[in-house]
């Protein structure tokens, strides 16, 4: 997939002439200790740009993880005594087994993980940890939700960081967004072009995807997992997941529109993310995911 992660980011190009670097997308995680990666992330021009990008960004609420991005966030009722949440993607899971399978679904799973999180300013202040994974998959949508430790406001006192909001209605199509990641420290802006009823890639089959605006968006390796968010309420409205690398049609790294007559089209460079709101249909009076929960629209 063009999952924007890292474990199997291919070719990121670093060309930088007079301190000007960019890079390839990919969308799945990289490697760990991959030596390409490690060696763009320690040049000293990738690091200057990336540190004045970050500052046209607020990253109050935006995580890191070993392979991907993430954001710590609240549901709309969520009180400041409830234990946190981390909202990545799907295929950011840190299984063995790799990648989970079309249709497969994790819920309420012991999973302990660690996420740097960064405040307003781009700054790593802390280190969280998670205790379970609430709930995961990369059917229909890609994401995964991640309970931590401490509650929000442990973490509003240890660190002074507050989370980002969940927003429980649909984005429309030209609202404004952008998409934060924590692992590179860098910020998109775009805008929201319209919704893919079904998106294909690979043995992946996502729906009513989110397609972005370009230029603006053209996330890279390592960004999966970043949050959408809309830059006016500040709230998260989608989970940025996917590109499409190659322009070629429903593979690995390269997925494809499909239309109601079951035709494919694939659009080079076109990023894309997935629905969260659809978690506010699952929920219980404590917040809690019930996935047999009447009208809940996630897999189980």
């Amino acid at each position: 997939m063009s999952f924007i992660s890292i474990s199997k980011f291919k070719s990121l190009a670093l060309i930088f002439v007079f301190t000007v670097v960019t890079s390839n997308a990919f969308a799945f995680p990289l490697p760990r200790g991959n030596q390409q990666e490690l060696s763009i992330r320690s040049t000293k021009a990738f690091k200057f740009l990336n540190d004045l990008e970050a500052q046209k960004y607020n990253f109050e609420g935006i995580v890191k993880l070993s392979n991907c991005s993430g954001s710590l966030i609240r549901y709309e009722n969520s009180k400041e005594t409830d234990l946190a949440l981390i909202l990545t993607n799907g295929h950011c899971l840190d299984l063995d087994q790799g990648f989970l399978d079309p249709g497969q679904v994790i819920y309420n799973q012991p999973m302990e993980r660690s996420f740097g999180l960064y405040n307003a300013s781009a700054e790593i202040v802390g280190r969280l940890t998670s205790t379970h994974i609430v709930y995961g998959t990369m059917t229909l949508t890609d994401m995964s939700i991640y309970r931590l430790n401490e509650t929000y406001a442990d973490i509003k006192a240890k660190y002074n960081v507050s989370p980002l909001v969940l927003s429980s209605n649909k984005a429309s199509p030209a609202d404004p967004i952008e998409v934060i990641s924590g692992y590179w420290k860098k910020g998109y802006s775009c805008s929201i072009e319209k919704f893919v009823g079904t998106l294909l890639e690979d043995a992946w089959t996502f729906k009513d995807s989110i397609r972005y605006t370009e230029p603006g968006c053209d996330t890279i390796g390592g960004t999966s997992g970043s949050p959408i968010i809309n830059p006016v309420t500040r709230q998260v409205v989608g989970v940025n997941n996917t590109s499409n690398e190659d322009g070629q049609v429903c593979t690995m790294n390269n997925p494809c529109e499909v239309d109601e007559n079951g035709n494919k089209k694939a659009y080079q460079g076109i990023s894309y993310g997935q629905q969260t709101y659809w978690v506010y249909s699952c929920l219980t009076e404590a917040n809690e995911i019930n996935l047999l929960k009447e009208g809940c629209l996630l897999p189980r």
